[in-house]
């Protein structure tokens, strides 16, 4: 299959990754070329500023989660449009424990043959680009980096650095992106602000694009795209994502929570629970009085409930209704932010505390430190679940509330190093905890929790 795609790289974080994608595409969008979005890792925000953009899913692109058939699998699916556009994470080389190539965007980019811009923030250098640069390039076994935009650099200046590295690394130097207020996206702790809280996002992605028009040269930028290498054994007509549109009749209702305070969710999770037989009914815990009609189970993903304690915690009827649906037997599958809104409180910074559902006994507090961050792998210590003892599923952390009782159904262990911890409630009907998880690293474990909704009927 022929899919022209290039990678949005950088030497580490803050580059200006995200900012250049969401102009880029917004560019392409204006100018007719339908593209389509993917992030490296398990970021979900960056993704959702993707969709904002495109008006489509973006998929995630993560070695450690997936095998390279799964990787290129993914590409095909979410291959639509004249042209992909990936945001890398992190620094370019950067993988599991920061040490690692494995899981890095470099990996990712090695597997799927897909050609990479470097953007690169060159905000008071010069001359000191060429060892950057070279050394940035002298990594590069494959030969993936095709080119390089340099971000926070002036008009005046970039000619004689386009001039420089071009001459003296043979690097073709795409264009520059000038430090102005609207390239910029504010930050906050689990790092960018989501989309619907900057009101003049459209606006800005309108500037941005038309700014990039000026300074980036877009069409050669597309003619490396045009490199990129086929994706294996697959047609233009015959993807798995054409494959897939087939459908699979669905089995059981299952209803995801989806709003502002959740809203951390793997498209590739959702793709999969529809495959096995799942139609998937969004509700608001913030907005709706009662649950949707007929569910046989319930998802409630990660995302800012902290941010909505008030609005979650005036909504009784619908604690209420997820109350009495768990506590009557309905299979239910809570992750970090959903799992938190399942205990009986969450406190604010005050230490005020704010009524929740109230199926998982205590509370979470925000702890004043990273609790856990990475990536991790979730092996059961137990049957009677959506795993099965000794089996294992991945999935990533990333917050900074805790709870005064994580579960020990798991045992949790990290990639890299020797920490590991007890983690997860679980039982026969439900699944409770604070990773994130991927579920086509283990795909039985979504047949369970499927399986178990059906039989809930």
């Amino acid at each position: 299959m022929k899919f022209p795609r290039i990678m949005l790289a950088a030497p580490k974080s803050g580059s200006g990754k995200t900012v250049l994608t969401c102009a880029l595409l917004q560019y392409l969008s204006e100018n007719g070329k339908n593209p389509c979005a993917f992030k490296c890792g398990p970021d979900y925000i960056d993704p959702m500023f993707h969709k904002r953009v495109i008006g489509v899913p973006a998929r995630n692109l993560d070695s450690y989660f997936c095998e390279k058939t799964q990787l290129k699998r993914i590409l095909a699916e979410g291959a639509r449009g004249e042209i992909g556009i990936i945001e890398g994470v992190m620094g370019l080389y950067d993988g599991l424990g920061g040490t690692r190539e494995a899981a890095s965007s470099y990996e990712v980019a090695d597997q799927t043959g897909t050609p990479m811009i470097l953007v690169v923030d060159a905000k008071g250098m010069g001359r000191t680009l060429l060892p950057l640069l070279a050394g940035m390039c002298s990594y590069d076994r494959k030969k993936r980096i095709r080119g390089v935009i340099l971000n926070k650099v002036s008009g005046m200046f970039y000619p004689d650095l386009k001039q420089l590295i071009e001459e003296e690394l043979s690097l073709p130097v795409l264009g520059y992106v000038p430090e102005q207020k609207v390239m910029q996206l504010e930050s906050r702790h689990l790092g960018l602000v989501l989309p619907h809280e900057l009101d003049d996002l459209k606006q800005r992605l309108h500037e941005m694009a038309g700014l990039l028009g000026q300074t980036v040269e877009v069409e050669r930028l597309l003619e490396i795209a045009e490199q990129a290498a086929l994706l294996d054994g697959e047609s233009a007509g015959d993807s798995a994502a054409a494959r897939s549109e087939d459908g699979v009749k669905a089995h059981c209702r299952i209803g995801v929570a989806m709003d502002e305070a959740f809203c951390f969710y793997y498209e590739e999770n959702l793709r999969l629970l529809e495959k096995m037989g799942a139609e998937l009914v969004p509700f608001s815990p913030l907005r709706d009085e009662r649950l949707p009609d007929r569910l046989h189970g319930l998802l409630f993903g990660g995302g800012y409930p902290e941010l909505c304690l008030g609005q979650l915690s005036e909504n009784v009827p619908m604690r209420q209704a997820v109350k009495e649906a768990v506590a009557g037997g309905m299979p239910t599958l809570a992750e970090c932010g959903g799992f938190m809104y399942l205990h009986e409180r969450i406190y604010d910074e005050q230490g005020i505390g704010y009524p929740m559902v109230g199926v998982q006994p205590g509370g979470c507090k925000k702890q004043n430190h990273l609790v856990r961050f990475g990536y991790v792998e979730l092996t059961a210590t137990e049957s009677g679940s959506f795993l099965e003892q000794g089996n294992s599923i991945r999935g990533h952390e990333f917050h900074y509330y805790d709870s005064t009782d994580n579960g020990a159904f798991c045992h949790a262990a990290k990639p890299t190093g020797n920490r590991s911890w007890a983690c997860v409630h679980a039982n026969g009907h439900s699944w409770w905890g604070f990773p994130h998880l991927y579920y086509a690293s283990n795909p039985e474990f979504a047949r369970a929790f499927v399986r178990a909704c059906e039989e809930a009927q």
